[in-house]
């Protein structure tokens, strides 16, 4: 027979007793963040706010705004409904199959002036959704293979889909975010171990549904001097970039690379460059500190919370954002290959700036309800 999601009278707070417990630092914190990416939107313009840094400033306050409303709403909710919250994302992204838009990939839904990434809406989607199935499993159940169909199909859809669109880079981010969490949750390292070595078996295989372009981005990455002008450009320019600005940069908007437009798409994937260029290390290590301590927020907030739903939660939302600095910061310094990841509270973005506010807002949900006990229900219910 099942049992209560959580015992009576838990976790019932006021709406102004949920509002004290919001961690202000934190928004601080976002708020500097989010602030650096005004700075070099603003640097890439030229020195203007248009056509970037006013739209930019305008998606952070809207996305304060809904922080700090999903914060205020308890956390059964968003357990309750958030394999609903799943199928409207991957609905999304059936409909990105469908009537699609973007240049060179489809990877947009048209509403009116604004264009929606469904693919991003899914990185939390998916997280939500895995928290809620592995927070009804016990530890014995989690380590028995047929338990884990589930949520490798829940993983496997849409990055399968993202992958047709086609975006490499957010198909790998999904199946890496739901890694994270099968491991937070638990299952053993053998399991990682197996689908590691299939992975490997089937580079063969995935090498050659690549398309043209994809294949050109890994054989720069491994060579970026094979084709400088054509599909090495990119990356070249990037590090001459990283290289120039030196220990303190040359000032700002004194980026020469930028501002001569000899940096591709500097507004979105490669601004890191630009902040690197004409700040120097120094601004990359204020950055890095200001990510470090984001992510060590989330960490603490997973391990404060008093419920498995929570827990999960927050660490794999936590990864998710790791996963969004990580990769495009080894993008640009020739770490790893070229692809769509945009740097988290930078890069300009209306989606990726709005699904991630609401992912901290979700985070600060459960720090809100940290004290809420929410027992796992009888996986035979």
């Amino acid at each position: 027979m099942a049992t209560p999601l959580s015992r009576p009278g838990a976790g019932q707070l006021s709406i102004l007793a949920r509002l004290g417990r919001i961690s202000w630092p934190l928004v601080m914190l976002l708020t500097v963040t989010a602030s650096i990416g005004f700075i070099c939107l603003y640097s890439a313009a030229g020195g203007s706010l248009e056509p970037w840094a006013t739209q930019q400033i305008t998606r952070f306050l809207l996305g304060l705004l809904v922080l700090v409303a999903l914060a205020l709403v308890d956390l059964r909710f968003w357990m309750r409904y958030a394999y609903l919250f799943y199928i409207v994302a991957f609905g999304l992204l059936i409909a990105v199959e469908l009537a699609g838009t973007g240049t060179g990939a489809q990877r947009w839904i048209g509403l009116g002036g604004f264009r929606l990434q469904p693919s991003e809406i899914m990185k939390v989607a998916l997280v939500l959704a895995l928290a809620r199935w592995f927070h009804r499993m016990a530890m014995e159940d989690i380590g028995k293979p047929h338990y884990l169909i589930v949520p490798l199909a829940l993983i496997l859809a849409p990055a399968g889909l993202v992958l047709r669109q086609p975006d490499l880079g957010t198909a790998l981010t999904l199946v890496l975010v739901g890694g994270a969490v099968f491991f937070l949750a638990g299952v053993r390292v053998w399991k990682f171990v197996a689908v590691t070595l299939a992975a490997l078996a089937a580079i063969p295989v995935a090498w050659s549904q690549l398309r043209d372009y994809q294949k050109d981005r890994i054989l720069t990455f491994l060579e970026p001097e094979r084709d400088p002008l054509g599909a090495g450009y990119h990356i070249l320019q990037s590090q001459i970039a990283l290289g120039s600005g030196g220990v303190s940069g040359k000032g700002f908007l004194q980026g020469t690379q930028a501002h001569l437009n000899f940096l591709p798409e500097q507004q979105t994937d490669f601004i890191f460059t630009i902040l690197a260029e004409e700040f120097g290390i120094l601004g990359g290590i204020f950055l890095l500190l200001c990510y470090g301590g984001i992510i060590i927020w989330g960490m603490a907030v997973a391990a404060r919370s008093r419920n498995q739903f929570g827990r999960v939660l927050a660490m794999g939302l936590a990864v998710n954002f790791f996963l969004y600095a990580f990769i495009n910061m080894a993008m640009v310094m020739g770490l790893l290959p070229v692809v769509g990841v945009p740097l988290p509270m930078v890069s300009y973005g209306g989606t990726v700036m709005l699904t991630l506010m609401a992912g901290f807002g979700l985070m600060m949900s459960v720090h809100v309800n940290r004290d809420l006990v929410i027992r796992r229900r009888e996986h035979t219910d």
